[in-house]
């Protein structure tokens, strides 16, 4: 069989393109945060995990052109070698300090920062016991610990019963890894920490959290799923990403000093790739620094998705419960999630369309997720489409 067989065979894009139902790769020509211009039209932000609206704040993008003046556009190296900059070191020393953990290590990418952490702990012989619904990052760097030979389990989703009967089952001198997300990009839903760390402790496992959806929009501050139980010193490490709350591209994992340390001169994903930029690092520390200087960024970001979490439930749609800013809105099958999404474009709405594989059957969804810098007249215009759009398709009455 020709490799290519299955790509030119793979026609199921252009066919849903030609209904005019296509909802993926729409490029955005200018974004304000709240308001991004589409296909030459304005329309309301309703699926950005741009969580506190930073990537659009004057102090951010100063950074990040004063810091291509004096740096240049690259690190032209890998932080091993010749690609570390003293913003790199800025960087981690303050984000240890906010998040309360002794070290952090900076990577080019959130998704790499998962693959290079889980790959680099877990070695042969060793566990890696998974969340079912963690993020595919997470999922790519248990595989890519099984490839190395390490034992790969999954427990049921957020069930801490089924996670102990795995835990039972491996042998008491094994390395063990339990690792999570923290806030579920799916569905916004947050990981039961008090519990996994009690599991842990009892059968000597080590946790990794995954706050790409957390820090910024739970915790003290923003600080995250730790802090939100307060048990930050109880939780071994987090990992997460610059991408979101911090308007930024890279990621980080925080945790011990001996195990950073560690990472930094193991992992591959370290030692064989591009160190972040300046702008990125840069961009990133101004973030941080406004998010330490205005906390109620945070509080804002949880009243607006929960105003649009009881709205949504007040006007009869499926909503999924939860505390963040992720506020899914469940309407059943592909084609009814694909007709939905036209309709709120359409009318000026921009979110995003979640199918199968990347939910079960019969769960296709539009998941909204929401900004500090949404004002009510946005929330209300997304909430007036959305009601318009939902009459019409039978999904309210």
């Amino acid at each position: 069989m020709d490799l290519f067989e299955r790509c030119y065979n793979f026609t199921r894009v252009e066919e849903v393109k030609a209904a005019g139902l296509y909802p993926y790769f729409h490029p955005i020509e200018e974004n304000e945060g709240p308001v991004v211009r589409v296909e030459g039209k304005d329309m309301v932000m309703a699926g950005s995990n741009n969580y506190l609206g930073l990537t659009a704040h004057p102090e951010v993008k100063n950074a990040a052109i004063n810091a291509i003046e004096k740096y240049g556009t690259g690190c032209s190296g890998s932080r091993y070698l010749t690609g570390t900059l003293d913003l790199h070191i800025e960087l981690e020393e303050r984000l240890a300090k906010f998040l309360g953990f002794e070290s952090v290590l900076l990577f080019s990418t959130g998704y790499q920062t998962a693959l290079g952490v889980i790959s680099t702990l877990v070695l042969k012989g060793d566990y890696i016991i998974s969340d079912k619904e963690n993020h595919a990052c997470i999922m790519n760097g248990c595989m890519l610990a099984k490839g190395g030979f390490a034992e790969f389990k999954r427990y049921k989703h957020n069930d801490m019963e089924d996670l102990e009967s795995l835990l039972k089952t491996i042998p008491e001198k094994a390395g063990k890894l339990i690792v999570t997300d923290g806030v579920f990009s799916v569905t916004g839903e947050i990981v039961n920490l008090p519990d996994m760390i009690k599991v842990a402790h009892k059968y000597g496992a080590r946790v990794l959290v995954d706050d790409a959806h957390s820090v910024g929009v739970i915790g003290k501050g923003g600080r995250g799923t730790a802090s939100h139980y307060d048990c930050t010193e109880q939780t071994d490490m987090i990992m997460g990403t610059f991408s979101k709350t911090f308007a930024s591209l890279g990621g980080f994992v925080a945790g011990p000093e001996r195990v950073i340390n560690y990472l930094k001169h193991n992992s591959p994903a370290i030692i064989f790739s591009a160190s972040p930029t300046p702008a990125s690092c840069a961009s990133a520390l101004a973030a941080l620094t406004i998010l330490e200087r205005e906390p109620q960024l945070v509080d804002k970001l949880l009243a607006n998705a929960d105003y649009m979490r009881k709205a949504f439930g007040k006007m009869g749609f499926n909503v999924i419960d939860s505390e963040t800013a992720i506020v899914p809105v469940v309407v059943g099958e592909i084609e009814t999630a694909l007709y939905t999404w036209r309709k709120l474009f359409d009318r000026g709405v921009f979110v995003n369309a979640f199918i199968p594989p990347g939910v079960p059957p019969n769960m296709s969804m539009m998941r909204t997720s929401y900004m500090s810098s949404h004002e009510k007249e946005h929330l209300d215009r997304i909430l007036e489409v959305f009601e318009i759009s939902g009459k019409e398709l039978g999904l309210i009455k």
